[in-house]
């Protein structure tokens, strides 16, 4: 198409923990969703990995913000940066030439019409014409390559960084939904708050999610056991450095609370679900995305618990941003699942 530099297309998942962007088929930009900024002017300083490497090793003349918190925009203007910047990022100059920039995001199915209206708002300053928005769970059952329009019942439970999305999907619409704010924050700060009480030892936000990474697990009996990983702190009482080895079965033991939220949530959904779906969900299995998706032994548990077959979806990281990409190549077939 001879004016196809004046018309853009970008689907994001805008996370609380990362941004994935996908132009054209293919990932253009994943990076974590923060922003540094200098306190005395507001301007931004860096973003996405830069501003991580950033986060709590700033001094009082810069702050580093996380504009997403549970899903949701907290800082408005923080936020408005952070697209801007990462749209800029993709697109380098041309973006600033393409009047028509379609974009379409990923939101948390339990947003207010107020959360809707500030992603919209913040996408649309930072240059967007066209934004459509898509819930979680419908985005990540077509980036899993799900039937979302057939007749039948299936299962979605996307743990994210804010949000843990769980819905029931049929003929193109969520059947039966719960969106709760246990997910990989939670498991970042329940973390922290183990290795204080019981190791004596205090970590910030970047090494428990380390930790998390290395040897996060939710069953205490692995078949491919991580190595355990040593970390280095204060001592709570003295102030001195100390060493701490954690193994994944602390941490298995440490998130036991926050992962039996998510699986009270799941049985109250599938209570709701009607008896016909609720079929369908039994011989198709339950399927997770999202990051939390990772966690070691998480699938095995939930099975055990549920009685019902839970698959971890390919890549389950950009599941969501796999499929706000499908919606922006359809968005005519998709129409009626976008706001």
């Amino acid at each position: 198409m001879a004016f196809s530099f004046l018309s853009q297309e970008l689907a994001i998942d805008l996370g609380t923990a990362n941004t994935v962007i996908y132009q054209n088929g293919q990932i253009v930009l994943d990076e974590p969703s923060i922003v540094a900024v200098d306190v005395a002017s507001g301007k931004c300083l860096a973003i996405g990995h830069q501003a991580k490497l950033m986060h709590e090793r700033t001094n009082p003349g810069i702050k580093t913000v996380r504009p997403l918190k549970d899903g949701v925009i907290a800082d408005f203007n923080a936020a408005e940066l952070m697209i801007r910047g990462f749209i800029k990022q993709v697109g380098g100059k041309r973006h600033l030439f393409a009047p028509n920039l379609k974009v379409v995001i990923g939101i948390p199915s339990g947003s207010t019409e107020v959360e809707i209206r500030a992603v919209r708002d913040s996408t649309e300053h930072a240059g967007g014409r066209d934004v459509y928005l898509v819930f979680e769970p419908m985005a990540a059952a077509l980036g899993i390559g799900l039937d979302v329009e057939a007749p039948k019942g299936n299962m979605v439970v996307d743990i994210g960084g804010g949000t843990t999305e769980i819905a029931v999907i049929s003929l193109g619409g969520l059947v039966e939904q719960d969106s709760i704010r246990t997910a990989g924050d939670v498991f970042t700060n329940d973390i922290m708050y183990y290795l204080r009480q019981q190791h004596n030892i205090k970590v910030g936000e970047v090494t428990a999610e380390q930790i998390k990474v290395a040897v996060g697990a939710v069953i205490t009996e692995l078949d491919d056991e991580p190595e355990p990983i040593v970390i280095k702190g204060p001592n709570l009482m003295t102030a001195h450095p100390v060493e701490a080895r954690i193994t994944y079965q602390e941490i298995a033991h440490c998130l036991d609370k926050s992962i039996a939220k998510i699986e009270t949530s799941i049985l109250h959904v599938l209570e709701m679900t009607p008896p016909e779906l609720y079929s369908d969900i039994v011989e198709n299995g339950i399927y997770l995305s999202g990051g939390g998706a990772l966690l070691r032994g998480l699938a095995k548990r939930l099975t055990d618990k549920v009685n019902i077959n839970f698959i971890v979806a390919e890549d389950p990281l950009h599941a969501v941003a796999r499929g706000t990409n499908k919606a922006i190549k359809n968005t005519d077939r998709y129409k009626f699942l976008m706001r």
